[in-house]
C-alpha cells in the first residue's frame, strides 16, 4: 500500500469551535468575551501547556458552547467541523457531540439541536462528496435522568447517527449508573464507544465493556496496567482511540514519552490516534502523529499500524471501509 488513511474516530465537534465563530456568534447573540480580538480571545480559548486534571480540561468548552444561542449557530458549528476535517486532509472523521451540553446556555431544545447537528453535517457530506459520521454523548455529568432525556433525543434521530458515547465526569459518575441506557442503544443497533481509563482505573474499562457493551474505549490510557484486559482488548479486537496530547493537558499522563500507545501496539491491542478538543487543544490529527514521531519515537511501521487500526475500528461498513482505500 503506497499510502495510509487519515482517520479521526475521537474527535468531539462541540470541542471544535472556530474562534472567529465564537466572535461572530457572540456578537450575533449579544454574548461577553474575554475579548473580541482573536490572538487575545485564543489564549482563552487554547489550552496553555495543561490543567490540573480531566473536569479543568472539560471546563475550557465552555467558551466555544457559551455562543451557540439558537439553532443555527449548532448547524452551524458542524458543518465548520466537516468543512475542518476536510481542510485537515482526513480521509474520514467520526464527530461527537453531546446535545445536553451544546443546549444549555440558551436552553435551546435538545431534539431540536441534535437536528440541527446531523442536518449540518449531513449538508456538508453532501457539498464536499465527503462522509463524516456522528456519534452522540450521554454527558454522565448531568446526572442519569438527564441523561436519559438526552438518550431520548438522539434515538429520535437514530438513522443521523452511528454510535453514542458516555462522556464527562468519570470518577463521579461511573459505568454501573448507565446501564439501562445502553442497554437501549445496544437494542436500538447503535455502536457503543465509552470514555473510560481516563480519569479511573481499569477496572472502569472492564465496566464499560461489561456494563454497557462498549465496542471501543475513548482514551483507556489505564488499560496497559491489566494484562488480562490488554489481551481481552485483543481477543474481542475492542478498539482504544487515544489522544496523547489531551491526555498530557487533562494530567491524565505527564510523561508523554512513556505514553502507554507504544505499550498498546507492542500488544497487538487495537490503538488508534485522534485529537479529542482540538478546538482547545489547538492541535490536529497530522500534529498528534508528529508528536508520536518526536516524542515517542514510533517508527514509521507503528505509525501506519495505528492508521490501519483506525479504519478497521471506524464504525463503517465493509464497502465504506473499501472506498476509503481506493481512494488512496
Amino acid at each position: 500500500m503506497s499510502a495510509f488513511p487519515l482517520i479521526d474516530l475521537h474527535r468531539h465537534l462541540d470541542g471544535n469551535v472556530r474562534i472567529q465563530s465564537i466572535i461572530a456568534l457572540a456578537n450575533k447573540h449579544n454574548v461577553v468575551l474575554p475579548s473580541t480580538h482573536f490572538d487575545t480571545l485564543s489564549k482563552y480559548v487554547h489550552i496553555q501547556d495543561k490543567t490540573s486534571d480531566l473536569l479543568a480540561f472539560l471546563q475550557k468548552l465552555d467558551l466555544g458552547v457559551s455562543v451557540l444561542g439558537d439553532l443555527d449557530a449548532c448547524n452551524q458549528i458542524a458543518y465548520e467541523n466537516v468543512q475542518d476535517a476536510i481542510s485537515e486532509g482526513l480521509h474520514h472523521v467520526e464527530l461527537r457531540f453531546s446535545p445536553r451540553y451544546m443546549s444549555q446556555a440558551f436552553d435551546l431544545p435538545m431534539q431540536g439541536v441534535v437536528e440541527a447537528v446531523v442536518d449540518g453535517v449531513r449538508s456538508a457530506n453532501i457539498d464536499f462528496q465527503y462522509n463524516a459520521k456522528l456519534i452522540g454523548i450521554l454527558s454522565r455529568t448531568y446526572g442519569a435522568d438527564k441523561c436519559e432525556e438526552e438518550l431520548q433525543s438522539l434515538l429520535a434521530l437514530e438513522n443521523g447517527i452511528v454510535a453514542v458515547d458516555l462522556a464527562g465526569d468519570e470518577k463521579g459518575y461511573p459505568a454501573a449508573l448507565f446501564t439501562t441506557h445502553f442497554n437501549k442503544v445496544k437494542d436500538a443497533g447503535l455502536k457503543i464507544t465509552i470514555h473510560a481509563g481516563e480519569a479511573e482505573e481499569a477496572n472502569s474499562i472492564w465496566d464499560a465493556i461489561h456494563l454497557l457493551h462498549a465496542d471501543r474505549i475513548g482514551h483507556g490510557v489505564s488499560a496497559y496496567k491489566d494484562a488480562k484486559l490488554m489481551d481481552y482488548l485483543v481477543k474481542h479486537q475492542i478498539g482504544v482511540e487515544t489522544c496523547i496530547l489531551s491526555n498530557y493537558q487533562t494530567a491524565t499522563w505527564t510523561n508523554i514519552p512513556q505514553h502507554p500507545v507504544k505499550a498498546f501496539i507492542q500488544a497487538d491491542v487495537p490503538v488508534c490516534l485522534n485529537t479529542d478538543d482540538p478546538g482547545i487543544s489547538n492541535n490536529s490529527l497530522q500534529s498528534e502523529y508528529q508528536l508520536a514521531r518526536t516524542e515517542l519515537k514510533l517508527s514509521d511501521s507503528q505509525i501506519n499500524t495505528l492508521k490501519l487500526n483506525a479504519l478497521h475500528q471506524a464504525f463503517l461498513t465493509d464497502k465504506e471501509k473499501d472506498a476509503i482505500l481506493a481512494s488512496l
